[in-house]
């Protein structure tokens, strides 16, 4: 049983946040540092299986987003997934059933996967950079996301995909550091991302907006279908 995420061992989460980030980045250890930057202590070392982070996840009251949110939307799908989607947040529809990308964005974002990867939703695993609706479907917060990441980026060692696929700037910037690119620029590009590749596309929302936009996330498509 893991213990109640609470504001006294935010500061060890976010230590923990930042370590993994360290571990996408390739490195293992500090040989300058004389002691530990922090102990792995079993309240704050995150579940090594989906089931168990997900109910840690559902407890988690980190930031205010947990005052506001009707449902936990963990994320979903295979969880050998070759593939892995990562949005921005939950919308309304997302934070009633507790599904990711069960709203409009959602049934667009299917049709990507199933007409072009041919593979069915459930083939590849769902996620967000935050686990809660924030309020009126805003963006959410550098501070939010960042408490958010270490579920994150726990979910990606878990799941091992070989390509990660972020929606939209928001999930682009908060997963990959890189606050600079603009997304109608990096689109379609393959980063290395830790053992994973990562390729920035547009969200499925934007694409509801802008139908034109919809040629560009299927040649991105193709490129994926292509390592596969």
């Amino acid at each position: 049983m893991y213990h109640r995420l609470t504001m006294e061992n935010l500061t060890e989460l976010k230590l923990l946040r930042d370590l993994y980030h360290y571990k996408t980045l390739g490195y293992t250890y500090f040989s300058d540092i004389k002691k530990p930057i922090i102990t792995m202590e079993r309240e704050m070392d995150l579940p090594s299986c989906l089931e168990e982070l997900s109910l840690t996840a559902h407890q988690c009251s980190l930031c205010t987003l947990s005052n506001s949110r009707k449902q936990v939307v963990f994320g979903e799908g295979n969880p050998d997934a070759d593939i892995m989607f990562v949005g921005e947040g939950p919308g309304a529809v997302e934070d009633e059933t507790g599904r990711p990308f069960v709203g409009k964005s959602g049934q667009l974002l299917t049709k990507i996967i199933e007409s072009t990867l041919d593979v069915k939703r459930e083939d590849v695993y769902i996620a967000n950079i935050v686990k809660c609706r924030p309020p009126l479907n805003r963006v959410p917060s550098k501070e939010e996301a960042q408490k958010c990441l270490p579920f994150l980026m726990k979910q990606i060692e878990l799941v091992k995909p070989k390509i990660i696929i972020t929606l939209g700037a928001t999930s682009y910037q908060y997963l990959s550091g890189d606050y600079e690119s603009a997304i109608s620029k990096i689109r379609g590009e393959m980063i290395q991302f830790s053992h994973a590749l990562l390729m920035p596309t547009f969200h499925p929302s934007f694409l509801l907006r802008n139908p034109s936009a919809k040629k560009y996330v299927f040649l991105d498509m193709q490129k994926v279908k292509a390592l596969l």
